[in-house]
């Protein structure tokens, strides 16, 4: 696949404060053990794709991603690790490296996605088109903690979130309509010109935006040298390409072609012929039909260019870890249901207990748990549906249930964790209680304490 790949992996994100900080960029936070980062790389090598560049954002980020990448893919890949300004956004972090895009076609990803769908699917469908731009859309993922002391079955709190207002054309291949951000709450308003041209288009509220993009990069970087506002790919890029491709600028160096007001296309006659046009995949798209003008032909060129969209197989899995609550749901989820993607091999009892791990007497240790390498737990402890990582020493008579523990964490006797993510070296007292709070790096909870639904840092 000659595209040149870029992995847009971010900095330290405000949305994931107490659990990022300057030694734990969020591109190294880890899931299932492993730094988030590691499921993209391993995605794009399994579809062959060994050269691509990783934008980092601050210089300490670049430092600690570069030193762990020659680490963990040696003579696997050759990436080349760039790093940008911090909160330029995912269209300045492309425009910065600009120098750096030298093909064709570029596929853009971000380096907080989790998924098994082919990169390479969605630059195909890329190039089948022709297209400005191909956005993989998947189904939403369901988010939301299980049930207190829940061991299955249907669960009620959790719930899909709406992420994106999406209209498709009735082959579900090109985009017609998006709205993100604040704009799903506002009202939709769809262009005449786009509507005449194709005829019908289906309204989607049940699809995420993957943020994996294949661009066509003479248009990529022609919007972003005359947006030098733009800062967001999926808020301003995206929906920028979307709203002008049947009024293409991008396409006639900077000269806009101005739709007639005045002019009165045929309708009907349009719509008989797009329902043939869009029933046979060899047959030209709708731009083309538009570009052609009524009876086929136009006075006046018309100048269109395609956005695409690829939307995945509601069987695959995709999410974003691009918040706290997203951050529980995936190291849930790659325990679970998308164990496939976590690189373990799981157990007869479903779940992965390193060989060096110690456990003591009368201590379980339920499915769809990871206890890491080096962990040492005391007697009488209780595990479910939960992380703990590397190195970490636990005493006796601890419940942990629905939670995350990172890297060399202490914790007392009689500790009880639930719905909780604890960041490293952070020591917890004994007899202290945590529900549904989130603990960020070298924090002290103290002895007896109780705490419900807090985020607790260092100050």
């Amino acid at each position: 696949m000659d595209f040149q790949v870029v992995v847009l992996a971010g900095g330290t994100s405000n949305k994931l404060v107490p659990l990022v900080s300057k030694d734990v960029p969020k591109s190294l936070l880890p899931v299932a053990n492993r730094p988030v980062l590691a499921y993209v790389l391993d995605l794009l090598e399994q579809s062959n794709i060994k050269d691509l560049i990783v934008v980092v954002e601050g210089e300490d980020t670049d430092g600690l991603v570069e030193n762990w990448i020659s680490e963990a893919y040696v003579d696997r890949l050759h990436v080349q690790v760039a790093s940008v300004g911090e909160e330029v956004g995912t269209a300045g972090a492309l425009r910065a490296i600009a120098h750096h895009l030298t093909a064709s076609d570029i596929l853009v990803v971000s380096g907080d996605l989790v998924c098994d769908i082919s990169p390479g699917a969605v630059a195909a469908a890329h190039r089948r088109h022709d297209a400005a731009v191909t956005a993989l859309f998947c189904a939403s993922p369901i988010s939301g903690p299980p049930e207190s002391g829940s061991s299955g079955g249907k669960d009620k709190t959790k719930k899909p979130v709406r992420h994106n207002i999406v209209g498709v054309d009735i082959t579900q291949q090109f985009l017609l309509y998006i709205a993100a951000g604040m704009e799903v709450e506002k009202d939709i308003k769809v262009q005449k010109s786009i509507l005449r041209a194709v005829g019908k288009m289906e309204i989607h509220a049940d699809l995420m935006d993957a943020h994996l993009y294949a661009f066509k990069r003479s248009v990529l970087q022609q919007v972003l040298n005359q947006k030098q506002t733009f800062k967001s790919l999926k808020l301003d890029v995206l929906p920028y390409l979307v709203k002008s491709q049947l009024r293409s600028e991008i396409l006639l160096n900077g000269a806009q072609a101005e739709e007639n007001g005045n002019e009165k296309d045929s309708y009907n006659t349009d719509q008989v012929m797009l329902s043939q046009l869009l029933a046979n995949a060899s047959t030209p798209s709708f731009h083309e039909v538009y570009a052609s003008g009524p009876n086929g032909f136009s006075p006046a060129e018309r100048k269109t260019h395609k956005c695409c969209i690829y939307i995945a197989n509601k069987t695959k899995y995709c999410a974003r870890l691009n918040s706290v609550q997203a951050y529980s749901d995936i190291n849930r989820d790659v325990i679970g249901d998308a164990s496939h993607l976590s690189g373990y091999s799981f157990s007869a009892h479903n779940n992965v207990i390193h060989p060096s791990a110690v456990l003591g007497s009368k201590t379980t240790v339920g499915p769809q748990c990871m206890l890491g390498e080096g962990s040492q737990m005391g007697d009488k402890c209780s595990v479910k549906r939960s992380v703990i990582g590397r190195h970490c020493r636990i005493g006796s008579n601890v419940k942990v249930v629905n939670s995350v523990i990172m890297n060399h964490v202490t914790i007392g006797d009689g500790c009880s964790i639930q719905g909780s993510i604890i960041s490293s070296n952070v020591q917890l007292q004994e007899r202290a209680v945590l529900r549904d709070c989130q603990v960020g790096a070298g924090f002290v909870v103290p002895a007896s304490s109780e705490y419900k639904g807090e985020s607790l840092a260092r100050k």
